[in-house]
């Protein structure tokens, strides 16, 4: 069965005319159920992340400024959240989410998080709506307790995940591979193991080929035991934010070929939603429902 965490929680109230699409977390279980893709059944609600674990990534001086609400004015807009307790518990919930995702994973081939892929997120402090890490923590909880030897984080989010590959620049059981926007955020970009920059206005053919060209390659030369799948929607041409030319069809064919490789070279996979930032919600919610109807036809 696919297992796929989601709490109500993580659909947290943000100031009308943020720009960021809280809804979709709400939207997109309700999509999934009414479609038949899922059913109530598949989903589980996460526990929060203890606070030992965070701290295995997270500096314990960020993590005491951000659970206690200590953040300075420059460290809270650059994460673009308003700081609050409800927000600081939400984040912890969602990486206990990809966490316990990441355990189904090893189970059942694949799971997912209706909510993660928080890149953005440094060791030592937020950026980009991101504040704790999940993808790094996933990481390290999978290696620290033997349940993997070598992770590869696959990021197809727009934004290149700089947090990411600063957390893993020195861990080489960790093979970070981000193909995101050349001239999009983050500005100052980080050194992954592997970086694709791509121009404004890429397509589907050009995008799909750079992939092809790549993601083979990397499961043949670091041979990874596990998988973490960053499947952001704003490469989308209708995005926002993204400055990409994808349409529809192109992200559900770079999803499905993430997915038949990872179930071919029978590597468990965790899939994290990231970013999708179109003015239509119905966009963004199509897009991300995309991934999951893949995981139900090609693992289950």
């Amino acid at each position: 069965m696919l297992k796929i965490a989601w709490s109500p929680e993580y659909v947290h109230p943000l100031p009308k005319g943020h720009r960021f699409p809280m809804e979709k977390y709400e939207l997109l279980p309700e999509q999934l159920i009414y479609e038949g893709t899922v059913h109530s059944s598949n989903f589980f609600k996460p526990q929060p992340l203890p606070e030992e674990e965070i701290i295995a990534i997270h500096n314990l001086a960020y993590w005491e400024k951000l659970k206690n609400l200590q953040l300075s004015r420059s460290e809270e807009r650059a994460t673009g959240f308003p700081l609050s307790e409800e927000l600081v518990k939400r984040e912890v919930l969602i990486v206990g989410g990809s966490i316990e995702a990441a355990n189904y994973a090893l189970t059942h081939g694949i799971a997912m998080n209706i909510a993660g892929g928080t890149h953005h997120a440094f060791s030592d402090r937020g950026e980009g709506f991101c504040l704790l890490n999940d993808i790094a923590l996933a990481s390290n909880f999978l290696l620290s307790q033997g349940l993997a030897q070598k992770v590869l984080v696959v990021d197809l989010d727009v934004h290149q995940g700089n947090g990411t590959a600063s957390i893993f620049r020195n861990r080489p059981e960790v093979f970070t591979f981000s193909m995101h926007g050349q001239k999009n955020y983050p500005h100052r970009k980080e050194r992954s193991d592997l970086d694709v920059e791509l121009p404004d206005g890429i397509e589907d053919d050009s995008y799909l080929k750079l992939l092809s060209s790549h993601f083979p390659r990397l499961i043949e030369s670091f041979e990874p035991d596990f998988i973490i799948y960053q499947s952001g929607v704003d490469v989308l041409k209708t995005d926002k934010l993204g400055r990409l030319g994808m349409t529809l069809e192109g992200v559900q064919k770079r999803d499905y070929k993430v997915l038949s490789i990872a179930k071919k070279n029978n590597i468990p996979i965790m899939c994290c939603m990231g970013g999708g930032y179109s003015p239509q919600i119905r966009h963004i919610i199509e897009a991300h429902a995309q991934v999951y109807r893949l995981a139900q036809e090609l693992f289950f």
